[in-house]
């Protein structure tokens, strides 16, 4: 492939509990290729379990970038997320290997895809502590309603529990009286790249996201929020808002009970999938949609490897 492409970009989204960890690794291991995640919940130390982050057996067989980089009290911006990946990517394909960027944060492929020039603005950290207190005292979803009033393009492609990215957007928008969806630019991308999709019958990727949420208390969730509570970090942090750790983090301050806590996560996960359909449409032609089945690694593979489908913004 790399004969015929110069500067290739293998990328595979599709839903929470799709599949797309096994299906990426066993490809990158075929296709001598290293794994880019775009899960942002998987930057953080210590936030495995919830996360569903690859086991430390899964990182040995292919090497994972941008897994642990951040302690739990440190901002990723999609900006340093940005660059980060396209100076990993040129190391992977420097080492004679095949970059492949995996995850369900649409926001963070649609923003290496297409080249986003994200502003650039120097943070009024007067304004933003406001914010802070602001979002803390209302919630990220009230503060996501304020934000849908005064930019509603940028609150479209914001999720709503995103806290950090919210209090962002109305932190330029605030600061430099301009819609902030009007600031981002695009400049060309220097890559060729290949867009998979991974796709269940809903019913089917349900049940696959209960037991996983049921999986995972069982694996220690509970015990996984105390350790990083008893470490000092505030409850309130961006990060610690991730589907699974908030509603741990009521559990444990004896706002709500265990199966409470398991009845939140699955409703609120599903709610998430949703979302991350409107970034990953079935009907968007750029994207080659695979559903899951015995064969689906070798349909993948043949895809990859064949000449057509490499696209170029």
């Amino acid at each position: 492939m790399q004969s015929l492409i110069e500067r290739p970009l293998i990328i595979i989204v599709g839903p929470t509990a799709v599949g797309k960890t096994e299906v990426s690794i066993s490809l990158a291991e075929e296709l001598n290729g290293e794994i880019i995640s775009a899960d942002s919940r998987l930057f953080y130390r210590g936030m495995n379990i919830g996360t569903a982050k690859p086991s430390s057996d899964d990182q040995k067989r292919v090497k994972h970038y941008l897994v642990d980089v951040a302690d739990i009290d440190e901002t990723w911006s999609l900006a340093v997320f940005q660059k980060a990946v396209y100076r990993i990517a040129d190391e992977i394909r420097a080492n004679g290997k095949i970059p492949f960027l995996v995850g369900g944060t649409g926001q963070y492929v649609r923003a290496i895809i297409e080249g986003w020039m994200i502003p650039t603005q120097e943070p009024d950290l007067k304004l933003r502590e406001k914010l802070q207190l602001w979002g803390y005292e209302i919630g990220s979803e009230k503060l996501h309603e304020k934000l849908q009033i005064l930019d509603p393009v940028a609150a479209e492609n914001i999720d709503p529990r995103n806290m950090r990215r919210i209090i962002r957007a109305c932190e330029v928008i605030l600061f430099t009286g301009r819609l902030f969806s009007t600031q981002r630019r695009r400049k060309p991308i220097d890559f060729q790249y290949k867009l998979i999709g991974l796709m269940r019958d809903r019913k089917e990727l349900y049940q696959r996201i209960d037991e996983r949420i049921e999986n995972m208390f069982s694996a220690g969730l509970i015990k996984e929020v105390e350790k990083i509570l008893n470490r000092g970090f505030d409850s309130n942090m961006p990060s610690l808002s991730a589907i699974g750790y908030k509603e741990v983090i009521a559990l444990l301050h004896d706002e709500i009970d265990r199966e409470e806590a398991i009845r939140l996560i699955k409703r609120r996960t599903r709610q998430y999938v949703r979302r991350q359909a409107n970034w990953f449409k079935e009907s968007d032609p750029k994207i080659k949609w695979f559903r899951m089945s015995t064969d689906v690694n070798e349909d993948i593979k043949s895809f990859i490897l064949s000449p057509d489908g490499w696209q170029y913004e």
